[in-house]
């Protein structure tokens, strides 16, 4: 399977394409963003964008939050760097971890804002996760949709038109290029977000287990509402230059937000990566799958990119931690009641060429997390 001569991205990944040179086109998306941007041009332009927004009601902005590391440090640099006043909206999936909520708890508190959080129907969650996996051998439709939607409804609703988001996609995928300045609107919820599956298609599919009254935090507002709030939904990440590493450095420093272990990455040195979702390790398998590539591949070619890895290393790192069943499969499918046979099958009628999965009675089990003796009850698992 080929990969990207600079990183080691697979051709397997979505909207990939490889120049004369087998260069990824994210690989030179970063390299437009290091060697072409001007920063600090981009700095100014956001302080005058910020001028219509400050002070003009009862908060600056919205800041879609998860307690993760990116939207962590958005809200710090907004709230410390920019000097907002900004309300914080949190969508819950359902299987936040405990060190995330003690991350989320201690963050609020230090940065002096105001919080939201909404935590969605369990029972309606687990019907969605298994039509997900059926129509697209990923679990996260409910997630997806409802981080990206229910702030947008909360804008709605308390007509806070500026809302600012954490990266670009354009730092790791090519749906979009840092030469366009991403919005995050409905085109990119309906090309990016919603694995092309509405509201509305759901439900039809669920054959009406499900209402749209359950699944309107996933249902972006219509633009007709939007607009009457003249609504503007950006990316600091379009403004200020994104550094995973350095970025979740200033947030322990400064905030005491600390990491945690993750299934199929070492954490020595990404202790700051994707805590927040107890079930990363199975949607990053599932990704191993269908495309043969997991998340140790998308974060060797981050450190390749910012000449923290080599290219060898980063080979060398997809070898040794991508290929396990991770553990928390067995949490997943009791909570869904679902045996391994028919998940696997589920998942491998998604298969990407070139790809050809192994046999996956023959992968090695990786370990438990420590958390996870835990979560049937964090999670409402029965």
């Amino acid at each position: 399977m080929k990969r990207c001569s600079k990183c080691v991205m697979c051709e397997t990944q979505d909207m990939i394409s490889f120049d004369e040179e087998g260069i990824c086109a994210t690989c030179r998306q970063l390299e437009y963003k290091d060697d072409v941007i001007n920063w600090d041009e981009r700095k100014v332009e956001f302080e005058e964008l910020l001028k219509d927004y400050r002070g003009k009601g009862s908060y600056d902005c919205i800041i879609p939050f998860s307690g993760g590391k990116d939207s962590t440090f958005a809200a710090l640099a907004l709230v410390r760097d920019f000097n907002l006043k900004p309300l914080v909206v949190s969508f819950d999936h359902g299987f936040y971890r405990p060190m995330i909520l003690e991350n989320t708890e201690r963050a609020i508190r230090k940065l002096g804002v105001d919080y939201m959080r909404f935590k969605s129907d369990w029972q309606v969650v687990k019907k969605l996760m298994r039509e997900s996996l059926i129509r697209k051998g990923d679990i996260m439709w409910h997630s997806h949709c409802g981080i990206f939607a229910y702030p947008m409804q909360i804008a709605v609703k308390h007509k806070i038109p500026l809302i600012i988001w954490g990266e670009q996609t354009s730092e790791y995928v090519s749906y979009y290029s840092y030469e366009e300045k991403e919005q995050v609107d409905e085109k990119r919820f309906n090309r990016v977000v919603n694995l092309g599956i509405n509201a509305e298609d759901m439900v039809g599919m669920l054959d009406g287990s499900v209402t749209m009254r359950d699944l309107e935090p996933y249902t972006y507002p219509n633009l007709k509402d939007l607009r009457s709030i003249k609504y503007r939904s950006i990316c600091l990440g379009t403004y200020v230059p994104w550094d995973t590493k350095k970025q979740s450095e200033r947030i322990h420093e400064e905030l005491g937000w600390k990491g945690d272990n993750v299934e199929g990455i070492p954490y020595d040195r990404y202790w700051y990566e994707k805590i927040e979702d107890g079930f990363q390790g199975i949607q990053d398998y599932l990704k191993w799958l269908k495309r043969g590539m997991s998340r140790m591949t998308h974060l060797a070619s981050i450190d390749i990119r910012n000449g923290r890895m080599t290219r060898e290393e980063g080979m060398e790192m997809v070898e040794k931690y991508e290929g396990f069943r991770p553990a928390s499969l067995d949490v997943f499918l009791k909570a869904l009641d679902m045996t391994d046979e028919e998940f696997h099958e589920i998942a491998l009628k998604h298969v990407v060429s070139p790809h050809v999965p192994p046999d996956w009675r023959t992968l090695p089990r990786g370990p438990e997390l420590p958390d996870q003796k835990d979560w049937s009850i964090n999670f409402d698992i029965e």
